[in-house]
């Protein structure tokens, strides 16, 4: 599997951000929000992973970085009794604001699909 990268051109060389690391910043931004049970498609990384702080997800998390512009597909289960527009929109925000402020890059979008609402 092809690993994809943001390159940031600097005087002293380039700075490489992976697709997964811009994932990773995602849904950590995204379980941030109240109201948020969890990011859909979240899986359980091996030992090796977790040590380097690499995860897996699945198809219900994609994250497409173009030239700089990075797009995020999510889809979030929300804690019942939320309001699930005013989750939606605070996940959109807390995604856009926390991946170009860690990484320098643009966020055209993020698309939040509420998959379900969580009971517990």
């Amino acid at each position: 599997m092809e690993e994809n990268y943001a390159v940031c051109d600097e005087v002293l060389g380039d700075i490489r951000i992976s697709d997964e690391v811009v994932a990773n910043i995602a849904v950590i931004a995204a379980n941030e929000v109240d109201g948020v049970a969890h990011v859909i498609g979240e899986s359980k990384p091996n030992e090796l992973k977790n040590f380097v702080g690499i995860k897996n997800y699945s198809k219900e998390l994609r994250v497409e970085v173009y030239d700089r512009i990075v797009s995020v597909d999510m889809a979030i289960a929300v804690k019942y009794g939320f309001s699930l527009p005013t989750v939606g929109k605070a996940v959109q925000e807390r995604v856009r604001s926390s991946i170009e402020n860690m990484t320098g890059l643009e966020v055209s979008d993020v698309n939040v699909r509420i998959a379900c609402v969580d009971l517990k």
